[in-house]
């Protein structure tokens, strides 16, 4: 099966945060799972770690990224210009530009998105939790 992740499920798996529930963490062990990351993610990770409030990584941002891709087997999912097109047909529900975007590309690619965000159920997306 192929699943896409939500960037805070993706940092729960890579730092092994408890927040991160032990059937998801299974499922996305699976090997037989095609898992994927957004560009929209690594972009929004990369701002966020620039703030200074923002997102704390465990090493630069530049090393993290660098060091999980080639670790993790994971496959990155750039974003698309049908995917930009359905962000721009989304009720707006749910105002943040990156979870728009990881709700857009769910719907175009026709996948499940791993998240524990709620709001993603007002879509007609299936999330996986």
């Amino acid at each position: 099966m192929r699943f896409l992740l939500d960037t805070s499920t993706y940092l729960w798996f890579v730092t092994v945060d408890e927040r991160l529930n032990d059937n998801t963490r299974k499922l996305l062990e699976d090997p037989e799972h095609e898992v994927f990351l957004s560009l929209a993610s690594i972009w929004e990770m990369a701002i966020k770690s620039n703030l200074s409030r923002g997102l704390e990584l465990p090493s630069p941002f530049h090393q993290f990224i660098d060091d999980e891709i080639e670790r993790d087997r994971f496959r990155t999912l750039n974003i698309t210009v049908s995917h930009l097109k359905r962000v721009a047909e989304l009720p707006l529900i749910h105002r943040d530009p990156f979870d728009r975007l990881l709700i857009a590309q769910p719907l175009v690619e026709e996948l499940p998105i791993i998240s524990s965000d709620g709001m993603f159920d007002a879509y007609a997306i299936q999330r996986v939790w």
